[in-house]
């Protein structure tokens, strides 16, 4: 029998009404939704400095107004990590929820991931795996909420309890961490943030509907959606998902090391995309853990530069702001020129660009007064046309993330089952995964630092069932050393264009550092470019990367190559390092770069 496994949020503020899309749109045994993010544990404490009973996502709390009794109509479990800081407050207000609308709705949760922090941070969180879900799913309850899990524990835990795996069938457990990191974003495995848009009708993409893992027992899987829904399920939008924030062939996690070097996409039918072939390796000893603080106070202004003299204009500006910092400067000053402009434009708007001024500092006075009195003071004292998009505020807190490790035996991982029952969940502890045989290619004058995290581990599996439209073909142990390239196209004419005419690109942040997953679509295209996109080249298309570690990882299985980019985030998403903070056009940047491509493929 095959468990079905939709989702209905990939972020905390994610659509609303997609909880009711998805229990009443067609069959599913689990509704996940994820809502937990860096940025979200940052705000989630500002919450709780506030609010002590805070510290959850609300906006779960209002969808299960309607969700409980929806779900309890069709027999539905919900699973969330909507819990956030504060797992037990919210499954405390479930329970006075389903009171009120006179269901039995059992609730359970799972905690034990907020661990002691120090001065000046405010959430530190380990990030668990699926164990404690499942624990409480098999004592009944139907509704579970969490703290801070890996997105694909969301799928491994139902899994888990499922098909009553154990926690050594690792090959099972890493076809559900794939699964499950599929799942995890919601939309942008159905169409969403799609690279090849264009390749298809425009309406396809206008409302996406929310992606659903059939599971089978061995460890494979089915990614479609329900029927008459938006957007589209073919093995390119499952790829662009699958290179969203991971790495190398090696994707560890709590559960398990799932193997992305193994993994194999067929496309099953129309909106379904088999999962197989997934081998696992053991979880590593450690669990990662977000420590979430502020970092100081930051504020900002865009000055509006039209018609000629941009250059100039900004200068002027740029000195004047300067010398009237000079006595009181903020410990970080940057200016970012926007060339937004064009000759003879027929709009203002077209006509103008922008000058984007950001200070950072650890007290608030050298960002506040200081910053909009020097700015304000201007308006009629500095360059032709004068003005900025918006009044300058009064500075903000910004926040950082940052990663540690810990031993995954001194994690209290705790299942509160619906009858207030408390059980410890063990640590899954195995001999450490082997190192890898295959070193990536290092930038080649930086060292490469380590990971700076460990990725989410994922969801299990499910029924003895073969996909039906597929049956599981017996597949070879795949080669797990250095991937081989495959020979690369002869010699031909070719042409200068963007990278984008021939490959797809998916970009996401973890903490400080990005990630661009780059894949094409046929044998061809992908004999250039895994010649082609060498690390040195992505650094002379993407200037900004200069002075930071960039690292390539080939993932042949999948025609694809991922590169991390170390550092490029500053502090993380919410430090708003950079005009893009959390790197997502970063992919789409590099597509529209030229180069020198065979015309055999245009």
């Amino acid at each position: 029998m095959v468990l079905r496994i939709g989702n209905a949020s990939g972020f905390y503020g994610d659509r609303f009404d997609a909880v009711r899309e998805m229990l009443t749109g067609g069959e599913l045994d689990v509704l996940t939704g994820d809502y937990l993010a860096e940025l979200t544990m940052l705000i989630l404490g500002r919450d709780q400095l506030k609010d002590p009973t805070a510290g959850y996502a609300k906006t779960f709390l209002r969808q299960m107004e309607e969700g409980l009794g929806l779900a309890h109509e069709r027999g539905v479990r919900v699973v969330a990590n909507a819990g956030g800081l504060n797992p037990a407050g919210l499954a405390d207000a479930l329970r006075g929820l389903a009171a009120k609308l006179g269901l039995p709705t059992r609730i359970a949760h799972v905690e034990g991931d907020r661990l002691p922090a120090e001065d000046g941070v405010l959430a530190a969180n380990a990030y668990l795996g699926g164990a404690g879900i499942a624990a409480c799913l098999a004592a009944g309850a139907d509704v579970v909420v969490t703290g801070r899990v890996t997105d694909a524990a969301l799928v491994t835990g139902p899994a888990q309890w499922h098909f009553g795996w154990g926690p050594e069938e690792y090959d099972r457990l890493a076809g559900a961490v794939v699964a499950g990191h599929v799942l995890e974003c919601g939309t942008q495995a159905t169409g969403g943030n799609y690279a090849f848009f264009r390749d298809h009708d425009p309406a396809v993409f206008r409302r996406p509907g929310f992606p659903v893992a059939e599971l089978h027992a061995d460890g494979s899987a089915v990614i479609t959606k329900h029927p008459g829904t938006g957007g589209l399920v073919d093995v390119g939008t499952v790829t662009a998902q699958l290179l969203y924030e991971t790495a190398g062939a090696r994707y560890p996690g709590p559960d398990v090391t799932a193997r992305l070097d193994t993994v194999r996409l067929t496309q099953a039918g129309p909106d379904r995309v088999r999962i197989d072939g997934v081998r696992g390796e053991a979880p590593p000893p450690t669990l990662k853990v977000g420590l979430s603080r502020l970092g100081g106070f930051r504020n900002e202004v865009v000055f509006v530069l039209t018609g000629l003299d941009i250059e100039a204009k900004a200068q002027l500006v740029r000195d004047q702001i300067e010398d009237a910092l000079a006595t009181a400067r903020p410990r970080e000053v940057r200016w970012e020129l926007a060339r937004t402009d064009r000759p003879d434009a027929p709009t203002e708007e077209t006509a103008s660009a922008l000058l984007r001024l950001v200070v950072r500092d650890p007290g608030p006075e050298a960002v506040g007064r200081a910053l909009t009195g020097a700015a304000i003071e201007l308006a009629l004292a500095s360059y032709p046309g004068f003005h900025v998009t918006a009044p300058p505020g009064r500075g903000a807190p910004y926040g950082v993330f940052e990663t540690a490790y810990v031993p995954a035996s001194e994690v209290p991982h705790t299942a509160v089952l619906p009858d207030g029952t408390r059980v410890p969940v063990p640590a899954h502890t195995p001999e450490p995964a082997p190192v890898p045989t295959h070193t990536p290619e290092p930038t080649p004058e930086l060292p490469v630092p380590a990971p700076a995290h460990t990725p989410d581990p994922a969801p299990v599996s499910a029924p003895e069932l073969p996909a039906p439209e597929l049956p599981a073909p017996e597949l070879p142990a795949p080669d797990l050393s250095t991937p081989e390239l495959p020979d690369p196209l002869p010699e031909g004419p070719v042409r200068r264009v963007p990278l984008g005419r021939v490959a797809g690109a998916r970009s996401g942040d973890k903490g400080g550092d990005a990630n661009i997953g780059v894949w094409v679509r046929t044998d061809e295209e992908w004999r250039w470019l895994a010649h082609a996109l060498t690390v040195d080249k992505v650094r002379e298309l993407l200037p900004e990367t200069a002075g930071l570690a960039v690292t390539r990882h080939v993932l042949p299985r999948l025609r694809a190559l991922n590169f991390t980019v170390a550092g490029i985030l500053g502090e993380g998403v919410a430090s708003q390092a950079r005009f893009d903070p959390q790197a997502k056009a970063l992919g789409e940047w590099l597509r529209s770069r030229e180069l020198d491509v065979p015309e055999e493929l245009l």
